[in-house]
């Protein structure tokens, strides 16, 4: 498994299928991917004024991000996201 370094977030993006009102299912390459995703890792923090701050965002949150503040990592045949907590905008509850 990937181990975010500092204050950095692995995400796995959200497999969203639609179904339209007369059946037909919209599948990915048409539709524009959402930008939420599920937390599978998070780094330890960040140092501020020589204190660690721990990470607001845990393992298994929902959260909205930044669309193009990611850097997309393939690790064992899965695509990952790794992105800075200060680019995460929302925890989805």
């Amino acid at each position: 498994m990937l181990k975010p370094l500092h204050d950095n977030v692995v995400l796995k993006k959200e497999k969203v299928e639609q179904v339209t009102k007369s059946g037909i299912i919209v599948t990915g390459d048409v539709q524009e991917e959402p930008d939420y995703a599920t937390v599978v890792a998070v780094g330890e923090g960040k140092y501020v004024d020589g204190k660690l701050v721990p990470l607001t965002v845990k393992v298994n949150d929902k959260v909205v991000y930044k669309k193009y503040s990611t850097t997309t990592v393939k690790f064992d045949e899965e695509e990952y996201l790794v992105i800075s907590e200060k680019d995460i905008l929302a925890i989805v509850e």
